[in-house]
């Protein structure tokens, strides 16, 4: 039998696919996947998350934060639409027109079953070894937030916050969510 091997896709291959395809592409070690719209729970998670973080920083100027769509480039073979984002000013330098040429501070991903193979695996590791500080695992169906500091341990979380506990994280000080209240219904 006759295997054919295409090559990877790459950042500008990506780049040349139609602005709006009306779903999530993402290019994930020169493999394009593609996914429908969130659910409208997802949705709601996601705002509840961006909402507060957004109102702290319009408080405390210390970065920018952005939902999917937003193309981040990490390699060559790696274009990813995390959920939600942060970027400290340091980081400002990776900000494009387009999205984000670099790693941001935070990343954060909310599973899905069709996501959390790839969230928890090699996105996590692509995260890790380009530079992303944290990354928050949001698990809709367990209603937990699982938080790892990524330049300490990709393996180990720092903790599991369930709907009794509060959020934080030293990245943007002062800032607290109560996990409750990211998944009421």
């Amino acid at each position: 039998m006759l295997t054919v091997k295409h090559r990877p896709l790459t950042v500008h291959d990506y780049m040349q696919l139609p602005e709006d395809s009306g779903k999530k592409s993402e290019l994930i070690e020169g493999d394009l996947f593609m996914s429908p719209s969130p659910t409208r729970f997802h949705q709601d998670i996601l705002g509840r998350l961006f909402g507060p973080i957004w109102a702290h920083l319009q408080v405390n100027p210390i970065g920018k934060v952005y939902t999917s769509p937003f193309d981040v480039t990490l390699t060559d073979l790696n274009v990813y639409q995390p959920d939600l984002c942060f970027f400290s000013k340091s980081r400002y330098t990776s900000l494009t027109d387009h999205g984000a040429d670099g790693a941001p501070d935070l990343v954060v991903e909310i599973l899905s079953p069709g996501s959390a193979k790839h969230d928890l695996g090699v996105k996590k590791e692509i995260y890790t070894r380009t530079g992303v500080e944290e990354f928050w695992c949001v698990d809709p169906v367990k209603r937990t937030i699982t938080v790892f500091q990524l330049s300490d341990s990709s393996t180990t979380p720092r903790a599991t916050l369930g709907v009794g506990k509060t959020l934080t994280t030293p990245l943007l000080p002062g800032l607290k969510i109560k996990v409750r209240d990211v998944f009421a219904d």
